[in-house]
């Protein structure tokens, strides 16, 4: 508890993090997918001296640069802007942990937008070995970015040996590292071809080219859907106990866990049947569906996977309300407005009374009026909850959530958070801090619906 909250209304700022993240893979992916099939068929069209695609794909890798580069940069450094504000402390603590790893993910970033230039701007001066060579140094430097980045990911939700043996390589090669890398290696590549197909849908008027990049786009397509089932399938395998256990709690995560397999299976179905084998059903429309699915599905993927993490940011090292597993003992010891550096600092600059020296004293906050000890229970609230919950409006809110609940029922729930819902952090709060919440959160409990008993 050594950062403030950055307190975003209705939405939450973790959701915030959600919502620019998405935006950001969809592109990211493309980025790296869409390299492999620019190397792969920039190659293919230098032997087969078919200029007409040649030019295609010049056409393409501008669209692919413009989206990739410019788009896929803004809002990758939204993802920091954001995770930097709503989430400090699971920063800090992958910075530190994955110094080496960032380091080389830099590196091949650099490289990476380096050899997309030279690859698009110079295309036609160098001889055809030289402009592939920068096409395939562009797609492997991608592809690294993803396994680096993609290791990170994967040890925030299994972390490990790690926990025991705490090595950078221990830490990357994580659980987890191998079924996500197949699952985001096959997004990118499925990915890559439903871009080309919404591209090639509206840019190319000639049948017989565009059916060559139908046919062509497939099969890489149907490589993508087929890792992502069998990374999907290796992600569950190598879930933690207790993320295997949010996912079965509850429905709507199976659901949708249900519906990404189901919705690849289609897809795979569709590609096969449509463009692999004819190709000339490749239309507009088609490509709008096809793009559509494969986003949806991809979403909902990554929706899935930040959910099953809580209550923890980094599995059993950071809780979700910007706490080390570590620091637990000591914080229900002390108390959670002492632990906290701002929130002590907000106690004492507007409570002077409860203080001795620079320690709260317990009893005094029993002592202050009923309005004062509702407002330290909303800044309890805002530090503990926040990461998760809104108040009385918007994402995940408490006064919906608590709907006809009464004081007691409140107080009966409140010391018992992770055991009531195994999503939630344990309550880590003095007896005085657990009275002062409840108070607030009944302030907010809206009634119960009308007609109801």
């Amino acid at each position: 508890m050594h950062y403030p909250w950055w307190y975003v209304p209705l939405l939450t700022s973790p959701m915030l993090i959600a919502i620019i993240a998405v935006l950001h893979v969809v592109v990211a992916h493309y980025a790296v997918g869409g390299g492999l099939f620019l190397a792969v068929e920039v190659r293919h069209a230098y032997r087969t001296h078919n200029r007409p695609y040649l030019a295609y794909l010049k056409q393409h890798a501008w669209f692919f640069i413009l989206l990739t580069v410019v788009y896929g940069a803004i809002t990758g450094v939204g993802i920091w802007w954001t995770i930097g504000l709503a989430s400090p402390l699971a920063t800090r603590t992958l910075i530190h942990i994955f110094v080496f790893g960032w380091a080389m993910e830099y590196v091949t970033f650099i490289v990476e937008i380096v050899a997309a230039f030279i690859f698009y701007y110079y295309w036609g001066r160098p001889d055809p070995k030289t402009h592939q060579t920068m096409g395939w140094i562009y797609a492997a430097s991608a592809w690294l970015s993803l396994v680096l980045i993609t290791g990170i990911t994967g040890f925030m939700l299994n972390p490990g040996a790690w926990l025991q043996n705490r090595n950078f390589w221990v830490g990357l090669l994580n659980p987890q590292f191998v079924p996500q890398v197949l699952v985001r290696t096959g997004g990118a590549i499925l990915l890559a071809s439903l871009y080309v197909y919404l591209h090639a849908a509206f840019k190319l008027k000639d049948p017989t080219l565009r059916d060559l990049i139908a046919k062509r786009a497939a099969r890489p397509a149907l490589l993508g859907s087929i890792l992502i089932l069998i990374g999907g399938l290796g992600w569950y395998a190598f879930l933690p106990e207790s993320a295997r256990a949010a996912l079965m709690a509850s429905s709507v995560l199976t659901v949708l866990t249900a519906l990404i397999f189901a919705t690849t299976a289609i897809v795979f179905v569709m590609l096969y049947l449509g463009p692999y084998r004819n190709p000339g059903w490749l239309s507009p429309g088609f490509a709008i569906l096809f793009f559509i699915l494969g986003v949806g599905a991809f979403s909902t993927g990554e929706f899935i996977r930040e959910a099953v993490r809580k209550p923890y940011i980094v599995y059993n090292v950071v809780m979700g309300n910007q706490l080390l597993t570590e620091q637990i003992p000591e914080v229900r010891k002390n108390g959670y407005l002492e632990s906290g550096t701002w929130t002590k600092a907000f106690v004492a600059s507007q409570y002077p009374q409860v203080m001795d020296g620079t320690k709260i004293v317990r009893e005094k906050l029993r002592q202050l009026p009923e309005p004062d000890q509702v407002r330290l229970g909303h800044l309890i609230f805002q530090y503990h909850c926040n990461n998760c919950h809104s108040t009385t409006a918007g994402y995940s809110a408490v006064g919906h959530l608590m709907r006809g609940w009464t004081p007691d029922i409140i107080r009966s729930a409140v010391p018992y958070l992770g055991d009531v819902n195994i999503f939630m952090p344990p309550w880590l709060g003095t007896p005085e801090e657990t009275e002062m919440l409840v108070k607030y959160l009944a302030s907010i409990a809206l009634p119960r619906p009308g007609g109801m008993r």
